[in-house]
């Protein structure tokens, strides 16, 4: 590939693109990194009202939830996080993973996308595929409030690899936005999002994103099962998520609130249908930083 044809991740671009957003995020591309979700926690403060932004061309030790190995594969994929710390802890910290999906979703329907849907709590959907998701972690700093880190991964095109364990079919986004914007375009527009959502989120939590979530819940309805720690398992509707960010499940008990577990649809609920052109011989999704 000749090098003119790369589609490599520019700082300077980016913040070009943010604008007058640009002064309020300390953004970093380095081309390795082991997860840049570890290295951003471990990172001096960005300073108030700012946000703190890694971005790495390769990741070797990405992680998702529960300590799930993530696949990152250079210009196929964006894996990055934000770093913000907040003065006090914000209301419903458990809802910041919906809050931030809901701002990743709305960055790409800015740039044309409209298919993009969102599994609780931290899965990005398209007609049933995986395209990427998000994992929220937080730490205390000294003699301040929490800092907060969200890292995200993203596919873009299909990647090399596909884990045996992937429970879902895996998607791209040059499927459902074509053509597919530069890997800046893509890593500007979701910056701006989060930079809009954090301060929001900071003053009132997840409630005034709750009417965004459930206008793009890929469940809403359909009968699903939750996988909590232990093995103990839970099945009912997906209802939705309430003002905290908890899912809702629907039961014959009565509606239950759900607070931490894995989500799939009930065997013989059936997935979306989904071409056999986009599931066929599929890579594994990128998975967040």
């Amino acid at each position: 590939m000749h090098e003119a044809t790369l589609d490599r991740l520019d700082a300077d671009v980016i913040l070009s693109l943010l604008g007058a957003k640009a002064a309020a995020c300390a953004l970093r591309v380095v081309p390795r990194a082991a997860s840049t979700n570890t290295e951003l926690l471990a990172a001096p403060s960005p300073g108030p009202q700012r946000m703190a932004v890694l971005a790495a061309e390769e990741q070797t030790a990405g992680r998702g939830r529960r300590g799930r190995h993530w696949l990152s594969a250079g210009e196929a994929s964006l894996a990055f996080s934000v770093r913000r710390d907040f003065a006090a802890p914000p209301p419903s910290p458990a809802g910041l993973s919906l809050a931030a999906g809901v701002a990743v979703v709305q960055a790409l329907e800015g740039l044309g996308e409209r298919g993009v849907l969102l599994k609780w709590p931290n899965d990005l959907l398209h007609r049933g595929a995986k395209l990427g998701g998000i994992l929220v972690e937080m730490t205390q700093v000294a003699g301040r409030g929490p800092a907060v880190v969200i890292g995200i991964g993203l596919n873009l095109r299909a990647l090399p690899e596909t884990p045996a364990d992937t429970p879902l079919p895996v998607g791209s986004l040059d499927r459902a936005l074509n053509p597919l914007p530069s890997r800046n375009a893509v890593l500007a527009a979701i910056l701006g999002a989060l930079s809009a959502m954090l301060p929001r989120f900071a003053v009132a939590g997840f409630a005034p994103f709750r009417d965004d979530w459930q206008a793009r819940n890929a469940w809403a309805g359909r009968e699903v099962r939750v996988v909590q720690e232990g093995a103990r398992e839970l099945e009912g509707l997906c209802l939705g998520v309430d003002d905290d960010g908890a899912l809702l499940l629907g039961t014959a008990a009565g509606t239950r609130r759900v607070l931490c577990g894995d989500v799939s649809l009930r065997v013989g609920a059936g997935l979306p249908a989904i071409a056999a052109a986009d599931s066929a011989g599929e890579p594994a999704p990128a998975t967040p930083p």
